[in-house]
């Protein structure tokens, strides 16, 4: 059978799963009553608290799972924070971010390698020198700025073009993916703390609260410095 089938068979799959559970488990229609969102975030904490190993474990693996089907990056981030604190979520979603993104990247150089340079190349042609010079530095600053605005998942197999090493690739991913993991993460950790200590949230409260409003703040400086990176590292030539 062919690959993209099955990985098309198994994403559609994955998907039909969430759906189920989310339709089956949750009444959607209760999702702007603050009681029961409470109510149930406190369920899911304690469940956690009672089963921390398991409960981290299954967490990792839908983490790289996520990442090896393409999925975008601050949804689980914004949960890791929220599950497991600023700090802890931060080292497990660096952690899972990276080894799934090792192993997109590696499954992309096998099967899709052609298929990427064939509609990426051109894109990114002007960079091609640069991280042949210094690969390891040149993605390092890539991740650090956020990816140049490129998402996540693109931002995973693009060095397919360069023929990455992985070791390089491994590093570079690693280091440079902490600092917006870990504003994305505080801002999960600081929801989460809004709704313990609240029983109703405004929209006064929200932006008022120090948990909420120090992570849109270094998210905006991190916006900045990824901006300047772009024209210091990537201008065009």
């Amino acid at each position: 059978m062919n690959l993209k089938l099955i990985l098309a068979i198994i994403y559609i799959l994955c998907l039909s799963i969430v759906l189920f559970v989310v339709f089956n488990y949750l009444d959607l229609r209760e999702l702007t009553n603050y009681s029961y969102i409470k109510e149930n975030t406190n369920f899911l904490l304690n469940y956690k608290n009672n089963n921390i190993f398991v409960f981290s474990f299954l967490f990792i693996l839908i983490s790289i799972f996520w990442v090896l089907l393409l999925g975008f990056g601050s949804p689980i981030a914004i949960i890791s924070g929220f599950l497991f604190g600023k700090w802890i979520g931060t080292i497990i979603t660096v952690f899972s971010f990276t080894v799934g993104s090792c192993l997109l990247y590696i499954l992309a150089q096998y099967y899709f390698r052609d298929f990427i340079i064939k509609h990426f190349s051109k894109k990114i042609e002007r960079y091609k020198n640069l991280f042949h010079k210094n690969e390891l530095l040149y993605f390092l600053i890539f991740r650090l700025s956020g990816g140049a605005g490129i998402p996540f998942a693109i931002q995973n197999i693009l060095p397919t073009i360069f023929d990455m090493k992985i070791k390089n690739y491994i590093i570079s991913t690693f280091f440079g993916l902490i600092p917006t993991l870990f504003i994305i993460c505080s801002l999960g950790s600081g929801v989460k703390n809004l709704i313990g200590e609240s029983n109703s949230i405004s929209y006064k409260s929200v932006f008022t609260d120090p948990g909420i409003y120090w992570p849109l703040v270094g998210f905006l400086i991190l916006l900045m410095i990824s901006l300047l990176c772009k024209k210091i590292f990537f201008k065009k030539k």
